[in-house]
């Protein structure tokens, strides 16, 4: 696990020579694509030496701005192992879906990079204040991949996500500058980031009644939180193909860490006082996320709806503070990163930039699952795994996740499984009238056949579709390193904190 840091220092590095080295395009893709692939070998390599009873591993430890108590320190155990993972898998699946990007190549792989870079930051980082800023670093490049390399209201969607990553971001700061002045004030020891130093703090119930909404919804802004969840279909809409797997695989991700790994456990009287609101507004997500996407005729607009829905169950799962529920919502992260990213690239690479159309009746038409089988079949797939068929990685996560709110919430998790309806509905109608329509309907459609697929798409589809069938028919593995994740003594202090 000590080469885990690597995923970090190997995507600037890439971004770097990618930004500013006179390479070719040609040549910027490979390299992109070989520095992914040696992030998610590190991570693998990382995966493969980890053992029971690990706990939180430090993996590096420097001063860094000695005078506040901030260092670079980074560390991981089984949580941010799985995260880790999942984004070595996402970026590789990335790039191998842009390969037909041709505006300002260098540019983008180098911006996509770093983003990459500010995520692995995130999930290895046990310094708040080194958290922030690897959590600052996977925004801003975001922005631009949209802004620039994006379509549908590129600017307005990119301005969007800005605008509520930083609100949320500022939320999260000041309550990080509250709880270190005050550990700094109470134990008149040396000021310190340190995560585990900040839940020694001993923080007044009241104050942490006004500091856990702060810190809590200042990250699950970007985790897609109803009602703070509307930049996330725009976001998705307006972002090329792998900015919105990304966006959805990932970055979504980076919120629910921060409740996780930051919120619950420095604040648990905080936590205590307001999860039964925030278990409710997870609920609504869930339902309103899914009738969201069950009327939506843009192709894109469904996935992005359905993402705020299944973000709803990672937020529930947080909410139930209980062994099961948690490791339901971990499991859903990285469920739903995998299986989100093959939805986003079926719709936008493989079908939207060969028929230029995302609206659900101009599809049916076209008779795509005849022109297109291999696209039909993965997103016939992909669907059925988001909407939890047994196999996949969906059916573990929320299964875990609902019997987990069924000891802390029943009447939530009543509710919650009406979302596991729902998204079997969206699913099965979007099938139908895209690539399954009425076959007298396809004889409306006129020109050329669409182009193949190339060998980069379907690459990028198998790795994806695999992951998500390993971690559904073996999840005993990933629960396994989430188990031991919940086990640290900051994590084991919040699940003993709680009833």
């Amino acid at each position: 696990m000590n080469l885990l840091p690597w995923t970090i220092y190997l995507s600037l590095l890439g971004a770097v020579v990618i930004g500013f080295a006179p390479v070719r395009d040609a040549l910027a893709r490979w390299l992109a694509l070989a520095t992914a692939l040696a992030t998610l070998i590190v991570a693998i390599t990382g995966a493969c030496a980890w053992h029971p009873g690990s706990g939180m591993t430090v993996l590096t430890r420097a001063d860094w701005i000695p005078t506040l108590g901030i260092s670079f320190q980074l560390g991981a155990d089984g949580i941010s192992l799985t995260l880790v993972l999942l984004t070595g898998l996402a970026s590789v699946a990335g790039i191998l879906f842009s390969w037909n990007v041709a505006h300002r190549v260098r540019g983008f792989f180098s911006l996509y990079l770093l983003l990459i870079a500010g995520v692995f930051g995130v999930f290895l980082s046990i310094d708040a204040f080194l958290f922030f800023v690897f959590y600052e670093i996977a925004i801003i490049p975001k922005y631009f991949l949209i802004a620039i390399w994006g379509s549908t209201n590129r600017r307005y969607g990119a301005m969007k996500l800005a605008l509520f990553s930083f609100v949320g971001s500022a939320m999260v700061l000041v309550g990080l500058l509250v709880i270190a002045a005050t550990a700094y004030g109470a134990g008149g020891a040396q000021l310190s980031f340190d995560l585990a130093d900040l839940a020694k703090a001993n923080l007044t119930a009241e104050k942490q009644a006004w500091l856990f909404p702060l810190v809590f919804t200042g990250f699950a802004i970007l985790a897609g939180m109803w009602p703070f969840h509307t930049w996330a279909p725009t976001g998705h809409v307006a972002a090329p193909t792998a900015a919105s797997m990304l966006l959805a695989g990932v970055v979504m991700k980076l919120g629910a860490y921060g409740c996780l790994r930051v919120a619950m456990p420095l604040l648990p009287a905080g936590l205590e006082a307001w999860r039964t609101v925030f278990a409710a507004l997870a609920v609504i997500g869930i339902i309103y996320g899914a009738l969201a996407a069950l009327v939506q005729n843009d192709f894109k607009f469904v996935i992005g709806y359905s993402s705020v829905s299944h973000m709803g169950f990672v937020l529930l799962g947080l909410m139930t503070v209980n062994l099961t529920g948690l490791s339901g919502a971990v499991l859903q992260m990285f469920s739903h990163g995998v299986i989100a990213g093959l939805l986003f690239a079926v719709v936008g690479r493989m079908v939207y930039d060969r028929v230029h159309t995302r609206e659900l009746a101009a599809l049916g038409p076209l008779g795509l699952a005849r022109s297109m089988p291999f696209a039909a079949v993965v997103f016939t797939a992909a669907g059925l795994a988001s909407a939890g068929l047994p196999g996949f990685s969906g059916f573990v996560a929320e299964l875990s996740v609902l019997s987990g709110a069924w000891h802390t919430f029943p009447a939530f998790a009543v509710a919650a499984g009406l979302g596991v309806l729902l998204a079997a509905a969206y699913t099965l109608r979007v099938l139908q009238r895209t690539f399954y329509a009425d076959p007298s309907a396809s004889s409306a459609a006129h020109g050329h056949p669409p182009d193949p697929l190339t060998w980069p798409e379907v690459a990028g589809a198998v790795l994806l579709l695999a992951a998500s069938l390993w971690a559904g028919l073996f999840p005993g593995t990933l629960l396994a390193w989430i188990h031991d994740g919940l086990e640290t003594p900051l994590m084991r202090g919040l699940l003993e904190t709680l009833p």
